[in-house]
């Protein structure tokens, strides 16, 4: 080992076994994403004073039932969109594996698009508007990132392009190179900051009531951190275009981007009573 790299910490996936029955992090660390991003939209709607009017767009109970719409929309989309966006010819020569999810292998762009159909779903069978409920949940995405991402370091998959930094690491199947560990910097940005950031936006400057605001927020600050952080992954079945250095990852996280930019337009110059009714 050079003493330019970190050794990977070979943590167990399987943090605990009954008999013929293992659970691994990997759907532990999805499981507390899920559960503390509920707890904390239930904490959001506890808050009058957060939304317009200070009146809430659904009860604190309603949103047992959003954790199940998410949770399906999450898992359903995720693995489609890793299945389909990245290794769609791996799959189809191994149809089996699509369903192998405790390997891992979920793709946050397509757990977005199955969420946001998860999402509709809830606020039609609930007669609420979508855009606040997209607010919630956007406000609590950035917990479930991290722990995804943590996923992904255990799982050590995710990683990133070989790098002679001095917290490169060596990652068990793939090869001796020391790499970026992409997962920690996406865990670091998608998860923590962009929590905080969001947390500033509802909170000190009330974006939640002006529907449509802080998802907003969350498309671009997402999109912007993704770009980033896929400059330390140029791995060859993430590549878009052979022959460059533009990411599967890039291209996906543009929409976003333009997606938030026009909430965050329209969210602000909609008129005070408009959003209050929608």
């Amino acid at each position: 080992m050079s003493l330019l790299e970190i050794p990977f910490p070979a943590i167990d996936p399987v943090a605990l076994q009954i008999g013929p029955l293992a659970v691994r992090w990997y759907g532990l660390a999805y499981a507390s994403g899920l559960i503390l991003g509920w707890l904390y939209i239930r904490r959001l709607l506890s808050e009058q004073t957060l939304w317009p009017a200070d009146k809430q767009p659904m009860s604190a109970d309603d949103a047992d039932e959003l954790l199940i719409w998410v949770t399906a929309g999450v898992i359903i989309g995720g693995r489609l969109g890793h299945v389909l966006f990245y290794q769609s010819g791996y799959y189809l020569s191994n149809p089996l594996e699509i369903f192998a999810i405790w390997k891992g292998g979920m793709a946050f762009h397509g757990g977005l698009l199955g969420t946001g159909l998860a999402m509709l779903s809830f606020a039609r069978r609930h007669g609420v508007s979508i855009w606040p409920v997209m607010d919630l949940v956007s406000a609590a995405v950035p917990i479930g990132l991290f722990f995804g991402r943590m996923a992904n370091f255990i799982n050590a998959e995710v990683v990133g392009s070989p790098t002679d930094m001095p917290w490169g690491m060596v990652f068990p199947g793939w090869g001796n190179d020391p790499r970026h560990p992409a997962m920690l910097y996406e865990a670091a940005l998608e998860g923590i900051a962009l929590f905080l950031i969001l947390r500033y936006a509802t909170h000190s400057l009330k974006t939640l009531k002006l529907p449509g605001l802080t998802t907003g927020v969350f498309l671009v600050g997402y999109g912007a951190f993704r770009i980033f952080c896929e400059l330390f992954k140029v791995i060859e079945y993430r590549i878009f275009v052979e022959g460059s250095s533009i990411t599967k990852g890039m291209v996906y996280s543009v929409p976003m981007i333009l997606i938030g930019a026009w909430f965050i337009y329209r969210a602000r110059n909609q008129p005070a009573a408009d959003a209050v009714e929608r």
